[in-house]
């Protein structure tokens, strides 16, 4: 009786062993954003785009989350761009945001655009974080040579207010 509950022990326990493994295996893979730009500056009303190259060895990858924060300004919604199946495993291209607003200009702003990948089941890359002066006098830069790809993942859906605007927006696209 005493071997068959110490073989019974012993083998929970190298079960327990195997699945903590297993699992910590697993909670490593998470979402993992490669390489990202974006320029530091662009003129109000210009379309800013935000390149990413992102990897999730599951191929999980579901959604671009995208946060604005605008000092002076009101809280933004966040925004979540849907990932396409082809891009789950591996994504290069950008996400972009429109500065045009109906409102008064957006000149002298300044903000910081926070982005990172999730997969769905509450897995999430480091941030990548952008800050942006929007000048009437900017020019946009472009991304190094060769190292995105001219991929259009989707917009980041907030709309931009001058600071003591209201900052109401629409978060999700498909």
């Amino acid at each position: 009786m005493k071997k068959l509950l110490a073989v019974t022990v012993a083998l929970f326990l190298s079960t327990g062993a195997v699945l903590g493994l297993f699992s910590s295996a697993y909670s490593s893979i998470v979402p993992t954003i490669i390489q990202s730009f974006a320029s530091k500056e662009i003129r109000p009303g210009d379309t800013w785009k935000i390149y990413l190259q992102a990897s999730d060895p599951s191929g999980k990858m579901k959604y671009i989350y995208a946060e604005i924060e605008q000092p002076g300004g009101t809280a933004y919604p966040l925004s979540m761009t849907r990932i396409k199946p082809e891009n789950r495993k591996e994504l290069s291209g950008y996400i972009y945001l429109n500065t045009v607003t109906a409102e008064k200009s957006l000149e002298f702003t300044t903000l910081k655009l926070v982005v990172y990948v999730g997969d769905g089941t509450g897995n999430f890359s480091e941030p990548a974080i952008f800050p942006l002066e929007l000048s009437l006098r900017a020019t946009q830069s472009s991304p190094p040579a060769g190292v995105f790809k001219e991929n259009n993942l989707g917009p980041v859906m907030i709309e931009l207010k001058p600071p003591g605007g209201d900052g109401d927006s629409s978060p999700i696209t498909d």
